[in-house]
């Protein structure tokens, strides 16, 4: 079940955790190269940045960017920044971002509302929350300093194979996959593409690392065929 008001302290510890392990870096090191090709460190901490206030507008009614080619020029132009610039726009857009979700039930429709995201996607005010979430936890793994996906709460984890499994559920280009934690969590999805079923199984971290496009699924056993390439996110 969704809760938004838990989900706004989630994100609030989880951009702690990423603060108090990036303030470990130095100037160098922010701008070497992250794990996403092409983007530095600065890049990242960027992106974060400006993820929390493009999530504002959207909570406050507003397109949650003025357009594509404006929200990779806000990157570029905030990547080379020193470490502490980083740090205290991660910090202070992070503390907008929470401000404006506290105010979010005294909103006509509250969270209960619909808003609109990028490129046309709409979704309910209440899951917003945890849309940055994601935001917070990949990019930190992706920052290369040490934060793993298997240091994720488990409850995260569960949480964002459930959303990209219903993501890629029924897509065109994947086919009947039944993803298999080792654990024994089952979920399904794909159903697009033709092809006969397929079964993915492995450790959760492994499973959110290939759903998300963070890891081959060279870790993954697959039965009934060959595993499936995932559209990108």
């Amino acid at each position: 079940m969704i809760d938004p008001l838990r989900d706004l302290d989630s994100v609030h510890e989880a951009t702690e955790r990423l603060l108090d392990a990036a303030a470990g870096l130095d100037n160098a090191a922010v701008a070497g190269p992250s794990r996403l090709p092409g983007w530095s460190r600065g890049h990242v901490l960027a992106h974060i940045a400006r993820n929390a206030d493009a999530i504002v507008n959207v909570l406050e009614g507003r397109p949650m960017y003025p357009s594509a080619e404006a929200r990779d020029a806000d990157i570029e132009r905030d990547a080379a920044r020193p470490l502490d610039a980083q740090l205290d726009d991660v910090r202070e857009s992070g503390i907008r971002f929470r401000t404006v979700g506290a105010t979010q039930e005294t909103v006509e429709g509250g969270w209960d509302r619909t808003v609109e995201l990028r490129n046309g996607i709409t979704d309910t005010a209440s899951r917003v929350p945890f849309r940055r979430l994601v935001e917070v936890e990949l990019h930190h793994v992706d920052l290369g300093i040490g934060y793993e996906l298997e240091d994720l709460p488990g409850s995260f984890t569960e949480r964002e194979i459930d959303f990209l499994t219903q993501r890629f559920a029924g897509h065109k280009d994947v086919p009947s996959t039944t993803v298999v934690a080792d654990d024994g969590r089952t979920w399904g999805t794909g159903g697009g593409a033709e092809g006969a079923p397929v079964t993915v199984t492995g450790a959760a971290a492994d499973l959110l690392g290939w759903l998300a496009g963070r890891r081959d699924g060279a870790a993954l056993k697959v039965s009934g065929g060959a595993l499936p390439a995932l559209p990108a996110l």
